[in-house]
């Protein structure tokens, strides 16, 4: 048990540390590309200094929901506070869909409309270092969130990458204005592709993390080896009624194993004690375990 607390609190500090570097990033990120948006006479390179900034809402929320939800299970949450990742997780996707229609919307609103001036290469240049930074921090983030088993850093990590996504038609706009002066549509044209690839990513965070909140149970083929290292156990005659469900990153069991019906209370605690302590050590993603002894006839 300590081990596993400890293992909590390491991944806590992860996460803030990551997303802390990774808002501080985005902050000075933002002020670099709405300086050059506005000494470059780009007006996609402002809207995206913004977008930029806009990141910083789901940093926040995940160096704040990591607090809650790394928390002990007490009184009020016997079963821990890992749904606030889930939450977080969802919010973080519907936060990329929000962005994807904002920036889809404009795109087609403003299509006919014509640069009045040509910006300039500063422009440009700090478009191709937000695609560049924000691309890094993207693959950065992803790695430690994968390593910790950690959604809201996953799914913060694509927040990142659809800023580098963003960049990209303003880089091309920037450019293709720079040398097509009449060909400013292009960058609209860019911003509804960018849009369909942020949409896509929304939807693989938040659709998991929306059925995880309806107690969605794990994929069949977890819920076989589970039963099958139950089985493995001695004294373990079957196993059924195996059921599964997502708690944040960790998967909650609860299953029933039939035993010799004449064997002792202490002899039944003691293999029940031994299927769960497999469990645990086996299968990484599983947090707790509840087994159910019955007769085996």
């Amino acid at each position: 048990m300590s081990e596993r607390l400890n293992s909590v609190c390491t991944n806590e500090r992860v996460i803030k540390k990551v997303t802390l570097i990774g808002m501080v990033i985005n902050i000075v990120l933002s002020a670099v590309k709405f300086a050059a948006g506005v000494f470059g006479n780009s007006q996609a390179l402002i809207a995206d200094a913004f977008h930029s900034l806009s990141d910083c809402v789901t940093d926040v929320a995940v160096i704040i929901g990591s607090t809650y939800w790394s928390a002990p299970p007490d009184e009020s949450h016997p079963h821990g506070h890992r749904r606030i990742e889930t939450v977080i997780t969802a919010f973080i996707g519907l936060a990329l869909a929000a962005v994807a229609f904002g920036m889809g919307w404009n795109a087609v609103s403003t299509m006919t409309d014509e640069y009045n001036k040509p910006p300039e290469m500063i422009a440009f240049i700090a478009a191709v270092i937000s695609i560049i930074v924000k691309e890094g921090l993207y693959q950065w983030t992803a790695i430690a969130g994968k390593k910790i088993r950690s959604q809201a850093m996953i799914a913060n990590a694509w927040h990142h990458r659809s800023d580098a996504f963003s960049s990209i038609p303003a880089a091309i706009a920037v450019i293709a204005a720079i040398i097509f002066p009449g060909f400013g549509f292009i960058d609209h044209a860019g911003a509804i592709i960018v849009c369909l690839f942020i949409l896509n990513a929304a939807y693989k965070i938040s659709w998991p993390a929306l059925k995880e909140l309806t107690d969605a149970g794990a994929g069949e083929q977890i819920c076989v080896s589970i039963e099958n290292i139950a089985r493995s156990v001695e004294g373990v005659k079957d196993v059924h009624k195996c059921r599964t469900r997502y708690l944040g990153s960790g998967i909650q069991v609860d299953m029933h194993v039939l035993v010799n019906p004449e064997m002792s209370v202490r002899s039944g605690h003691e293999i029940s004690a031994a299927v769960k302590k497999e469990l645990l050590d086996q299968v990484d993603d599983i947090i707790d375990v509840v087994v159910h002894l019955e007769p085996f006839e």
